[in-house]
């Protein structure tokens, strides 16, 4: 497992707006070592590259290995999901007596290590990178199975003690002397009173038989217990059964002492291996997050990113793997976005139901993805390691933090450019939109002027087009309904209701970003989509007079 630093890459929010946390959620993990690993799992930073694509190795190793051992991936899976974690247990028994119950989980982890180490080394061969392949432990194996039999069972053997093994003799000696003295007993009651007690040396008689009075003046037995309906008798203990029980007890006692003995003896054995057990359970969950990293990536169609020195961030038809799985769902196709990303300011302009904020935070996704060592969802990626990545977009809890939207937001925006350092990355979704217009734009032009100065990877989705005219600033624009053909499309419109309208749109909406250059004509989307919504062609035409 990577301890890394403390530093913090992004915030709860951004971990959660990116789809870090979704990602992470999704991976299937089988061991509660792998699933710790995943929670305590530190980011790459910059001067840690080496490092990076060392874990990326791993990874691609791991996709390897997944795609062509499918069955053999199938049986450690399988094992996986038995394996309990026995950390405090090897912990305690550096100072404490284990419990029966306690040293069989251990057992129980050993063969499973064991049965690991033969699925991942065959024939000499490693079939897993060497930092998952597991330090023999037959030696402490040997010590808990002294009689060699690698059953998932646990007792205190009488291998392990010739003392415990004398004790238990003896003790099987007087049960059968006991049992034999009973059965005597009992034939001698059969025969004298014409009685027949059951195996358990009792009969049991009705309250109401005349035969009562009998048996309940029979010397040798004893009332045992009684409800409403019956009573029932057992055997007196003869003197010879008393002597036997009593011995019984002492054994007991000595047993008892012994036993303890054993497991304090095995509780040392186990100490002396805890460093090997706690490094062996770091190894299967590490194997564990490396399996279900490559598992995600094979199914994700996810690739390895290149690590480059500068900070850039490029992406060839990636996709936001959170909207792909809920496209997927509903039966419908992602449409990939490609985008390169330096030092600098790009703003993505663009109509609402364009797709600007999701280009957005593919943009943070990727590079997040990578600086944990995950594969990304593109074609190809590109990704020079970040000090900072931080997402402003809406927040939700505004109101009942009793703030305005924007009021919450300039609190979020303060926070990250007070904590903006060298390669950052800053992603902000249509930053002063809760404000009236005019200073919206001019607090958003205001902001790019900042941040280009910074730097920082800078990324802003906004609605006023004229914050690009701004020197020095990218324009990235989604196509939209640029290409799309509108005859058809008002065909497929005309009967359509409120939502399959709203789908039908969605269809024809190319999401894909493309630069603009020159500041053109300003495209008319939103009026577009307002116009097959249903909004009043006087309203529309109107509207395109106050468009410059």
């Amino acid at each position: 497992m990577r301890m890394g630093t403390n530093r913090r890459l992004a915030n709860v929010k951004t971990r959660h707006e990116t789809g870090l946390d979704y990602i992470m959620q999704s991976m299937n993990l089988n061991t509660p070592f792998g699933k710790k690993q995943l929670k305590e799992l530190k980011p790459f930073f910059p001067g840690e590259e080496e490092e990076l694509k060392k874990e990326l190795d791993r990874v691609e190793s791991m996709v390897s290995f997944v795609n062509g051992n499918s069955r053999t991936v199938e049986q450690i899976q399988e094992l996986f999901m038995e394996v309990k974690d026995v950390s405090y247990t090897i912990a305690r028994s550096e100072n404490q007596t284990l419990a029966v119950v306690e040293i069989y989980e251990v057992k129980s982890l050993l063969l499973a290590m064991r049965k690991l180490l033969s699925i991942t080394v065959k024939d000499g061969k490693n079939l897993v990178p060497e930092d998952y392949i597991l330090e023999d432990t037959t030696e402490l194996l040997d010590v808990l199975d002294p009689g060699k039999d690698r059953i998932n069972t646990f007792y205190i053997y009488d291998e392990f003690s010739d003392k415990l093994k004398e004790l238990r003799a003896e003790k099987r000696q007087c049960e059968i002397a006991i049992r034999k003295e009973q059965k005597a007993k009992r034939e001698e009651l059969k025969e004298k009173y014409g009685i027949m007690l059951t195996p358990k040396f009792d009969i049991s008689v009705s309250k109401s038989s005349p035969d009562l009075e009998k048996i309940s003046g029979i010397p040798e037995l004893e009332a045992a217990d009684q409800d409403y309906l019956s009573v029932t008798f057992q055997l007196k203990p003869t003197e010879t059964v008393y002597e036997y029980t009593k011995r019984m007890e002492n054994l007991n006692g000595e047993l008892e002492e012994e036993e303890e003995r054993v497991r304090k003896h095995l509780s040392l054995e186990i100490s002396k291996y805890a460093d090997v057990l706690t490094a062996n359970c770091e190894k299967m969950g590490a194997l564990d997050l490396a399996m279900a990293k490559a598992i995600y990536a094979i199914s994700h169609d996810c690739v390895r990113p290149e690590i480059a020195d500068e900070h850039v961030v490029e992406i060839e038809d990636g996709r936001n793997l959170q909207v792909e799985d809920i496209l997927k769902s509903k039966g419908k196709k992602y449409c990939p976005v490609s985008i390169s990303l330096k030092d600098g300011v790009t703003c993505i302009t663009g109509a609402n139901m364009g797709g600007k904020t999701i280009s957005l935070k593919l943009s943070g996704q990727v590079p997040i993805l990578t600086q944990y060592g995950f594969f990304v969802p593109a074609k190809k990626a590109r990704v020079g390691l970040s000090n900072y990545i931080q997402m402003l977009i809406g927040d939700s809890q505004s109101v009942e933090r009793g703030l305005s939207s924007f009021g919450s937001e300039m609190e979020e925006l303060k926070e990250i450019l007070d904590h903006g350092v060298d390669r950052s990355i800053i992603l902000i979704d249509e930053i002063a939109s809760g404000t009236n217009p005019v200073e919206g734009l001019a607090l958003t032009r205001s902001l790019v002027d900042y941040l280009i100065k910074k730097p920082y990877i800078s990324l802003i989705t906004t609605h006023f087009e004229t914050v690009t005219e701004t020197e020095g600033v990218v324009n990235m624009q989604v196509k939209g309904l640029a290409d799309a053909d509108f005859n058809l499309l008002n065909r497929e419109i005309q009967y359509a209701n409120r939502r399959e309208r709203i789908n039908i749109i969605s269809k024809y909406m190319d999401y894909r970003l493309c630069r603009v250059e020159k500041q053109g004509e300003v495209p008319k989307d939103a009026l577009n989509i307002a116009k097959m919504l249903g909004i009043s062609s006087e309203i529309i035409e109107g509207a395109k007079k106050y468009i410059k």
